[in-house]
């Protein structure tokens, strides 16, 4: 809110204009003291200051409130400044100020009453009151919005679901600023045809050199908002193979994000990891890194990257969301719930953050409370099928399979028919016994389109498994494991080897699994069961020893108990339930 003025010798200056000099030089916390007195002074003696010298210190004030992040003082202050401007403007006779050098051009240059309003609306999001930055931003006239304005309230109106007003506001940012990127990607995310996005920038791609990749890069986010990620991932590939954007960060993690929704793991970790090797300091995507690297069972380095990002920052939800898939995979569910609801806190657009607090209260058995945070990720990520993945399994938890079909339905008429959603509408179809038959249909139009898709192949062995069709299965799990390896298609594999008698090669099998994910339980279980049928001697005498020291387990078991009850006390005062 500081204007630029040709500076004044000390000596002719009002006490005003050192407030400006020294609010224009940033030091706020000398702007807050001084302009603290001198407010104080003028309550005393309204007739020491102009109004115009009043509505400046009030300005000066709030802006020094704003840095300190008092958002509440600082639109008390704001508003002031505003009332007095209005004061200001009825009257066009400017009184002498005691003290202070006659009035000059520099002692008028006031601070705009637009960036005023602009900085209100900015504590009002800080507070989450995003009613009232509507609100202060709509009383602008159109006409004078600059293209930050716009853009805020573009954001704002996106956030409310007021999508016809957040797409004029964003068009409007393009035609002051037809390089402006986030603004082309928040038309994309609200349905605008590439084409018709593309329209707006034409003028300036075909006026500046080096541009004609842009057109292509609204093209391939066009193709990810629409939720084709194989002709995005097509499109974003040919961009970073051109000389001049190879090895961009942000297309990277674009590319990695991707192939996660893709349901390709492998090569998402492998760009994640290709994008911090860039940017040591990289944050945005770095959640979902955490979340993959969690669920292959590779905790420590979850727990290594969640030091990382607190080390680089506190104030985004990614270091908070990766800290809660460690403990969440760790079967921590109060720590990584607080942790979740943490994170929701400091960015309530945090799809990630709303999956882990989502699955962390249906791990709890709080299944009403997962399924609004599962809607509520479907809403910020229509085009995410892990989004409807967590509520469906919601509906199975609480033997919804009604309403878990027709979601599953919705999903594969929306996202159309691929390997994840013929896989997802198999899951629920698995559920009940009338639909055996279409679930097996199903997995195999997945498997013909992605032989390779983990989830589908876990799927097509469980309906083996119930068929007891073990030989088929261990063909299809061989046929899976030839060009990757997953932990759970391994401890699959192995119980199927058991079922016929391979106990050697099940015990590699588990021994595999277990190699990849040390914390995979059934793969332990299996193990040690087949350890106990070989050596039944040595069994009874391994459960002699558990018996003796089964208090020692009790104390571990109370331990985590009460570590679960601290960090559901916790989540009760941070008001996070």
């Amino acid at each position: 809110c500081v204007p630029s003025a040709p500076r004044l010798p000390a000596a002719s200056m009002s006490v005003v204009e050192h407030v400006r000099e020294m609010a224009s030089a940033g030091l706020h916390s000398n702007v807050r003291l001084l302009s603290g007195l001198l407010l104080t002074m003028s309550g005393n003696n309204p007739e020491l200051f102009s109004p115009s010298q009043k509505y400046q210190l009030l300005v000066y004030h709030a802006d020094s409130l704003f840095h300190d992040k008092e958002y509440r003082n600082a639109v008390s202050k704001y508003t002031m400044a505003l009332q007095q401007k209005k004061a200001l403007s009825k009257t066009s006779k400017v009184r002498p100020s005691t003290g202070n050098a006659a009035s000059t051009p520099q002692s008028q240059c006031l601070p705009s009453e637009i960036e005023v309003k602009y900085k209100m609306a900015e504590c009002y999001t800080m507070l989450k009151q995003d009613k009232n930055a509507i609100a202060i931003l709509d009383g602008i006239p159109s006409r004078q919005r600059t293209p930050k304005i716009n853009m805020m309230l573009a954001n704002l109106y996106k956030k409310a679901g007021q999508e016809r007003s957040s797409v004029t506001s964003y068009k409007e940012v393009l035609r002051q600023c037809p390089l402006a990127l986030d603004a082309i990607l928040g038309l994309l995310s609200l349905s605008v045809k590439g084409a018709e996005v593309a329209s707006m920038t034409i003028n300036v791609i075909q006026s500046i050199p080096n541009l004609d990749w842009l057109s292509v890069w609204i093209k391939a986010y066009a193709f990810v908002h629409t939720g084709d990620n194989t002709r995005a991932i097509n499109t974003i590939c040919s961009l970073e193979k051109k000389s001049l954007l190879r090895d961009n960060v942000d297309l990277l993690g674009s590319l990695a994000d991707l192939y996660f929704r893709a349901g390709d793991s492998k090569n998402s970790i492998l760009k994640f990891e290709q994008a911090q090797m860039l940017d040591p300091y990289l944050i945005k995507g770095m959640d979902v890194y955490g979340y993959l690297l969690a669920r292959e069972g590779r905790l420590e380095d979850v727990e290594n990257l969640g030091c990382r990002l607190f080390n680089i920052s506190d104030q985004h939800a990614e270091p908070w969301v990766v800290s809660g898939c460690h403990s969440f995979y760790s079967k921590r569910y109060s720590r990584a719930l607080y942790l979740g609801a943490k994170a929701i806190q400091l960015n309530s657009n945090s799809v990630q953050a709303l999956l882990l607090k989502g699955a962390a209260l249906r791990n709890m058995g709080r299944v009403q409370e997962a399924i609004i945070h599962f809607r509520e990720a479907i809403r910020l990520a229509p085009c995410r099928l892990d989004c409807y993945e967590g509520l469906i399994e919601c509906y199975l938890a609480s033997n919804s399979i009604r309403e878990a079909m027709v979601m599953a339905n919705n999903v594969y008429k929306t996202l159309g028919a691929n390997a994840q959603t013929l896989t997802l509408l198999a899951t629920v179809c698995l559920e009940d016994p009338v639909t055996q038959e279409k679930a097996k249909t199903l997995l195999d139009k997945a498997l013909t389109q992605r032989p390779d898709y983990i989830k589908a192949v876990v799927k097509k062995a469980e309906l083996l498994s119930r068929e007891q069709k073990y030989e088929d299965g261990i063909a299809l799990l061989r046929n899976a494991l030839a060009n990757q390896s997953d932990c759970v298609l391994h401890r699959i594999l192995g119980d199927f080897l058991v079922a016929v008698n391979e106990y050697q090669e099940a015990m590699d099998q588990y021994s595999i699994a277990l190699s990849l994910d040390p914390n995979d339980q059934k793969s332990l279980e299996g193990m040690q069961k087949m350890e106990k049928e070989e050596s039944p001697t040595d069994a009874t005498q391994e459960e002699d020893v558990d018996d003796m020291e089964g208090s020692g387990e009790e104390g571990d078991l109370e331990g985590s108990d009460s570590e679960a009850a601290q960090w559901a006390d916790q989540e009760q005062w941070f008001g996070m339930q």
